[in-house]
């Protein structure tokens, strides 16, 4: 082998280690999300606070024996309909309220609220407080939500079923993340 092709040897393997080096760090390699991150979801951390702040030193004897019904959370804008962002809210609301004490009775609730024209006003509907009285509850957790340009605004109140009479309230926002995006699209 002649002397002068051994530069060329060389540059020609030192560019294939180097080709094959940079062909295995362009390679794109998806890292989905860990078990951890979704053990420590801000979410999750965000419905728990504000069902806390929601009932932080409600008097559980003041219920008696009924229980608490958790409606389904829906959009202000649309109170007959809720994207799956409300259904998942409700669901944990009910699962927050009922790890703290809460008596709380699993129900599924569509439509339950509705807007008063004029007075603007949140009343329970005609067929909720047939269903609370149904199964003998002392309240009933509703909520909607509103999505703006940056946040979801929402408010929660649990309500008296005897005279509708809000007893607490606590509004809260969520930002408009990915997930809370794909939360709030409802499935056609």
């Amino acid at each position: 082998m002649k002397l002068s092709c051994l530069p060329s040897l060389v540059a020609l393997a030192a560019a294939s280690v180097l080709l094959t080096g940079c062909w295995n760090s362009t390679v794109p390699v998806r890292v989905g999300p860990t078990y951890e991150e979704a053990a420590a979801s801000q979410f999750l951390d965000s419905n728990r606070d504000a069902v806390a702040k929601l009932t932080a030193g409600f008097d559980l004897s003041s219920l008696g024996q009924g229980p608490v019904l958790v409606a389904t959370v829906v959009n202000v804008n649309d109170l007959s309909r809720s994207a799956p962002l409300g259904r998942t809210l409700s669901e944990q609301y009910a699962s927050h309220m009922a790890a703290t004490g809460f008596n709380v009775k699993e129900i599924k609730l569509r439509g339950d609220v509705f807007v008063r024209e004029g007075a603007g006003e949140l009343l329970l509907s005609r067929e909720i407080k047939d269903i609370a009285r149904s199964h003998n509850a002392s309240l009933v957790l509703v909520g909607t939500y509103s999505a703006a340009a940056n946040f979801t605004y929402i408010s929660l109140k649990l309500v008296r079923t005897e005279d509708s009479r809000i007893i607490r309230g606590h509004d809260y926002a969520l930002p408009n993340d990915r997930d809370v995006q794909r939360l709030l699209q409802v499935p056609r």
